[in-house]
């Protein structure tokens, strides 16, 4: 009997112990429950399953898989970190029971969509919570009140809609709070200042309204807060003044007016007041000097009125001073001068006069000085580059005077440089030897004297010099200008300079030439087709004379060409009817005859291109008798030579398809066909067939264009791109074709398919009827279609640039390669395909896939710059209504001030009303974008922020 109770004592704690190990291993049952539940298609939880092998009495099969802690003897699970795992899909939170000792839960930086499930809330004793980077929507759950433990509370960048929850105000113990990047509406509670322990809250970039409640103030112990980005109503609560923790305070961009309470004086911890882009106005509080541990002070775009105050020289550790875009006047104040730490002053568009202050730079810390557009006068402060540091000096649209300072010519830290439209004079005398990093000089409109420099070439970065309007110059044209390695604008127009152009000896980079009104002689030297970047070249009102050089008509970019009001003979090179770029040739008032080629681009330009030249004719002048029109003024003899030169190129042409038909027939091999999502299974003989119902699948095409239309079999009308390949690039250029079609986003053009054999494939895309931007830029269009296409552009490229992984750069971003859809939207076309022409010009390593095989390393960061500028260009060709066709040079000689009020005018918006707000923000944005310095654009991610903040529907993650 006692044996059989001693059997059965050990056979119930047998029980008891299979129980306990059941229990214990109940989390990696539920773990696995919500493995289930996450799309994975990057493999990234491969390693959570369950080991054959016997597991250890109590231990958790799940602590050995990644992003999960269990405590020190793995039988609880007290942390899982799924971030940055790029997982998807809903998840129910049904498991989340299991976890009560849980203390931190990270879901961040992945692509979970749905609503935020309730079952987090039984994780009770969770201390952080970071769900930030998602997409998570629909109103952020009530419940929350229940993680009284909780101190971390990060929500950032997700789609929660509806009110901020009321009930996070009872989290006792909550330190950080983000909020930001969501689409919360409504006003901020006002129980959300009644947190005891709150350090970090950010709730911008939602779409919150209403007064902000001054009940904020009581927020003691919180020390950074951003809450701008939104749409509040009313002024700045006094109470913020009491909240004597603060380092950082972000208030931009919130729509908030009246004046900045004086109160703010309080907050002596403070370092950083961001409140720019507001509608604040008022004189500036003295009382801000007090705020002795301020660093960054950023005012501007508001409506402050009055001086800076003159007690503004205590803030000894102020870096960052920005008034611009105001409305303040008087002169700045000589304490500004005196300040030890000062390195950015930003106080452009505003009434400001006076001199600068004499000891600007002094402190030898100033890197970035931006006064334009003010009523300044006097001359640069002598010390203002002593430091070394200086990389922007921004002095445009003032009154200075004087010569250049002697620190500012040999200012090698120098990269920005823009003093036009003052009144300064003697010798330009920078020393370009030692301005290294120099990449843009403005010093057009002033009364420069001495000619040009001899030592421009020197400065071995330098893409942008514009010395224009200084009619005192005078001088010859300096040998080695042209030999400047980056150098993409020259302009010196209307500068008095004699002589002959230079040979361009080395013009690689050289984009625009501006020489007009000047008094240049001598003819247009042959070693111009050296230039093969050059788009515009204007070198009207000259004494040039000669033939216009057949070089020019070569020029492979060439958009823009002004000869007018010089003394040109001969004919117009019949070779320009081939170029493929040339927008306008303007030889207007010269001694040109012959006839004008036959080619619409020519007619399209108008009479005003080609009069005042006597022996001139044809479209869109007179009509040229019979044999003018034919010998083109030259004789006859040069006539029959072209008849001689035609028949035996005709002779070679036909010699060489009758060689291409029979001897290569054979050699491409079959033709395959490869569909992606959209186009039906069709088979290469369908696709052949549609191009011409004779040809078989093994025949050679007859078509020579590289893009046409066809109708496939089903009666789908697709548009076709022709592309010649090596048969040793074919893998590799058909793995990144595959990689164009997987690419969906209602701004781009499908891709459906590709047809290929050995050497060439034809790549199948949607056919959109409704033409290019190229066709429609001067289409008159109200503003908010405007901008509504910029942003459809706009998120075209920043899928590109930020959705796909890697990033593709588009290559060849511009109007033709915009086309509309049947809702008139844009979609972009030809993304991809210069990579792709890398691909088949050899010209990248042929190993161009990862271990998976389906991503490319085909993004550099120059060309994601690349496509910016192209996005910039763009944009101003937009809302100029295609005026601003060379927009990266054009705007770049005109105050922004005055550009704006032109393409104010252009849209008819003269009066100050929300749409030439609109229209200022977008073309700041396009200035931005088109930066010379590639570094200093924005990306497409940033970008879209900038266009939220214009039209905040745009959906954007803000960083």
């Amino acid at each position: 009997m006692g044996g059989c109770k001693c059997l059965c004592f050990y056979l119930l704690v047998f029980l008891l112990f299979c129980v306990a190990a059941a229990s214990t291993d109940r989390y990696s049952e539920a773990l696995l429950s919500l493995k289930s539940e996450f799309l994975d298609d990057f493999g990234s939880l491969s390693d959570w399953i369950v080991d054959s092998r016997e597991n250890p009495f109590g231990k958790i099969h799940g602590c050995s898989w990644s992003g999960i802690k269990c405590d020190k003897n793995s039988t609880i699970v007290i942390g899982i970190d799924l971030s940055m795992k790029r997982l998807g899909g809903g998840i129910s939170g049904e498991q989340f029971h299991v976890f009560k000792e849980l203390v931190d839960l990270n879901l961040s930086h992945n692509y979970i969509s749905g609503k935020l499930p309730v079952g987090i809330f039984n994780l009770t004793n969770l201390r952080s919570l970071d769900i930030s980077r998602n997409n998570f929507s629909g109103h952020f759950p009530l419940g929350i009140s229940s993680l009284q433990n909780l101190v971390v509370l990060d929500a950032f960048s997700n789609s929660f809609a509806g009110s901020l929850p009321v009930d996070l105000s009872q989290l006792e113990n909550l330190k950080f709070l983000n909020f930001a990047g969501s689409y919360f509406k409504g006003p901020i509670p006002s129980e959300y200042g009644s947190f005891k322990k709150l350090e970090f809250i950010h709730l911008a970039g939602n779409f919150l309204s209403g007064n902000l409640p001054p009940e904020l103030g009581k927020l003691k112990t919180v020390t950074h807060m951003e809450i701008g980005y939104n749409n509040f109503q009313g002024n700045l609560p006094w109470e913020f003044g009491n909240m004597s923790n603060l380092q950082y305070l972000d208030i931009a961009s919130a729509n908030l007016s009246g004046s900045i309470p004086k109160e703010f004086g309080n907050l002596t911890k403070l370092e950083s007041l961001f409140l720019f882009r507001n509608q604040l106005s008022g004189f500036l509080p003295d009382e801000l000097s007090k705020i002795i541990s301020l660093v960054n002070l950023d005012l501007s775009d508001n409506h402050i009125s009055g001086p800076i105050p003159e007690s503004f020289s205590e803030l000894k550790n102020l870096r960052l001073l920005s008034v611009m875009y105001n409305e303040m006047s008087g002169s700045v104040p000589k304490g500004i001068g005196e300040l030890p730490s000062l390195e950015t002053l930003l106080i452009w568009s505003n009434q400001f006069s006076g001199s600068l202050p004499n000891n600007l730079g002094s402190n030898k810390k100033l890197k970035w000085v931006d006064v334009s557009t003010n009523n300044f006068v006097g001359v640069i402060p002598p010390d203002i580059c002593q430091g070394g540091l200086l990389f922007k000096l921004i002095l445009f649209s003032n009154k200075f005077s004087g010569g250049l300072s002697p620190s500012l010519t040999n200012c090698s830290s120098l990269v920005r440089l823009r003093l036009e439209d003052n009144v300064f004079s003697g010798d330009i005398s920078l020393n370009f030897n030692d301005l290294a990093h120099v990449s843009y000089i403005d010093l057009s409109r002033n009364n420069f004297s001495g000619g040009v420099p001899l030592d421009i070439n020197k400065a071995s970065n330098l893409q942008y010099l514009n010395i224009s309007h200084n009619p005192q110059l005078g001088g010859v044209f300096p040998v080695e200008t042209w030999i400047s390695p980056l150098l993409q604008n020259f302009s010196a127009s209307g500068c008095g300079i004699r002589g002959n152009l230079p040979k361009f000896q080395v013009c690689k980079s050289i984009s625009t030439i501006e020489l007009n009104n000047n008094k240049l002689s001598g003819k247009i030297p042959e070693s111009i087709a050296n230039c093969q970047a050059l788009v515009r070249m204007d070198l009207s009102y000259n004494n040039l004379s000669g033939h216009i050089p057949e070089e020019l008509a070569h020029l492979p970019s060439i958009n823009i060409l002004d000869l007018s009001h010089n003394d040109f003979n001969g004919t117009i090179p019949d070779k320009f009817k081939d170029s493929s770029s040339l927008l306008l040739l303007n030889v207007s008032y010269n001694d040109i005859s012959g006839s004008i080629p036959e080619k619409e681009v020519f007619r399209s330009m108008g009479r005003s291109a080609f009069t005042g030249n006597s022996k001139l004719c044809g479209a869109p002048l007179r009509p040229c008798s019979g044999s003018l029109a034919m010998i083109g003024g030259k004789g006859m003899g040069k006539f029959i030579l072209i008849l001689i030169l035609c028949a035996g190129l005709a002779i070679i042409t036909v010699i060489s398809l009758l060689w291409i038909f029979f001897v290569r027939r054979g050699s491409k091999g079959k033709w395959k066909m490869v569909s992606f999502t959209g186009l039906p299974p069709f088979t290469a003989n369908d696709i052949l067939r549609s191009f011409d119902s004779t040809e078989s699948k093994e025949a050679i095409l007859p078509l020579s264009a590289s893009i046409f239309k066809a109708v496939l079999p089903t009666g789908i009308t697709v548009s076709i791109k022709k592309i010649d390949w090596e048969a040793k690039r074919m893998k590799t250029i058909s793995e990144f074709i595959t990689q164009l079609g997987s690419l969906r986003h209602k701004n781009l053009v499908r891709l459906l398919g590709f047809c290929y054999n050995k050497q060439m494939v034809y790549l199948l895309y949607d056919y959109l009827p409704n033409g290019n931007l190229a066709e429609k830029i001067s289409t008159k269009r109200e503003w908010p279609t405007k901008l509504k296409l910029i942003i459809g552009i706009a998120r075209g490229v920043h899928f590109l640039h930020h959705d796909c992984s890697p990033a593709i750069p588009h290559g060849d971003l511009k109007p033709n390669n915009i086309i509309f859809d049947e809702n008139m939207e844009p979609r972009l076309a030809e993304f991809g395909l210069r990579f792709l022409q890398q691909l088949n010009e050899d010209t990248l390593p042929l190993s161009s896939t990862t271990k998976g095989g389906d991503n490319f390393n085909n993004a550099t960061e120059e060309e994601l710059w690349m496509d910016v500028h192209s996005f910039g260009e763009i944009i101003l060709e937009i809302i100029s209504n295609g005026r601003l066709t060379t927009a990266g040079s054009s705007t770049q000689n005109k105050a922004r001030d005055l550009l704006l009020r032109e393409i104010c005018k252009e849209n008819g918006t003269s009066s100050p009303n929300s749409s030439q707000e609109e229209i200022e923000q977008v073309l700041d944005l396009a200035l931005l974008c088109t930066r010379s310095r590639p570094s200093n654009r924005p990306s497409m991610e940033d970008i879209l922020k900038l266009l939220s903040d214009i039209k905040p529907e745009v959906k954007i993650i803000r960083l």
